[in-house]
């Protein structure tokens, strides 16, 4: 359906915006939202910051927007969802015999802005 922004006001044409800003803002959260469902508190997880090596830590709580990840050492980070690869620890005396984790091959490994 389409919408002749020509014959619209001023006034018009800022309420229309405000409700797309609005709508697309709403939108944005429901993908966030959904990202975050698929990891569960307490979830091994990995992401990759600019510049640094991948950091791998434990998912603590979900935000708003984001999740916050506790790492081995301590440090907190608010990640976005969509940056999150969970990682999945290897039973002890799996078939190799080795003791190691392995990655879920869930989301490819991105920069954290």
């Amino acid at each position: 359906m389409p919408i002749d922004i020509d014959a619209l006001t001023e006034a018009e044409l800022v309420d229309l915006n405000h409700r797309i800003v609005e709508r697309l803002r709403f939108l944005h959260q429901m993908k966030s939202h959904k990202q975050m469902l698929d990891f569960s508190i307490g979830d091994r997880v990995m992401f990759q910051p600019a510049g640094r090596p991948p950091v791998v830590g434990v998912l603590a709580r979900y935000n708003k927007k984001t999740v916050t990840v506790v790492t081995d050492a301590g440090e907190r980070w608010n990640v976005a969802p969509s940056f999150l690869q969970r990682i999945v620890e290897a039973r002890a005396g799996g078939e190799d015999g080795a003791n190691a984790a392995r990655l879920k091959k869930s989301r490819p490994i991105a920069t954290v802005p």
